[in-house]
């Protein structure tokens, strides 16, 4: 095995263990039938994350060792489009979701009872309307990665 089949095989695990948790965080807490199971939802959302975060990182870390390794693969339209497509990705954490997502954690923290609150619903669909486009663009990635189009 050269060092690049290893960054591959890396690339791939990164991809299973980062993006695979991420395409269900919608999912986990949609399913919450009232206040305490939507806390918990969240609980396991943000411990989730933590895949997604290293396994993100670890792609685009093996993603450009690879064309380092190999630098014909920036001349390749679906190697330069899906570290595009991927970098737009990684910038909506900070610039699209956390904006969105800092007042739903706000109003669950101060929220009691059993009741979900009805704002929860018009800001929790804001944030899932861009994470749906964020899983989305990652979805094309993965497609250009498998494919390789262009």
């Amino acid at each position: 095995m050269t060092f690049y089949d290893l960054l591959v095989f890396v690339h791939v695990f990164s991809a299973i263990l980062g993006l695979g948790p991420g395409f269900v965080m919608i999912y986990i807490v949609t399913k919450a039938n009232n206040l305490t199971e939507l806390k918990h939802a969240y609980i396991i959302r943000n411990r989730l994350h933590i895949f997604v975060m290293v396994g993100g990182t670890l792609l685009l870390i093996t993603g450009l060792w690879m064309g380092l390794l190999h630098h014909y693969l920036f001349q390749q339209g679906w190697y330069v489009t899906s570290l595009v497509l991927y970098l737009i990705a990684l910038g909506f954490g900070p610039t699209v979701l956390s904006p969105r997502s800092k007042p739903v954690k706000a109003l669950l923290e101060k929220s009691n009872g059993e009741e979900i609150p009805p704002e929860y619903f018009i800001l929790s669909k804001k944030l899932f309307f861009f994470e749906r486009i964020e899983n989305t663009l990652f979805l094309i990635v993965i497609a250009l990665m498998i494919l390789k189009p262009f």
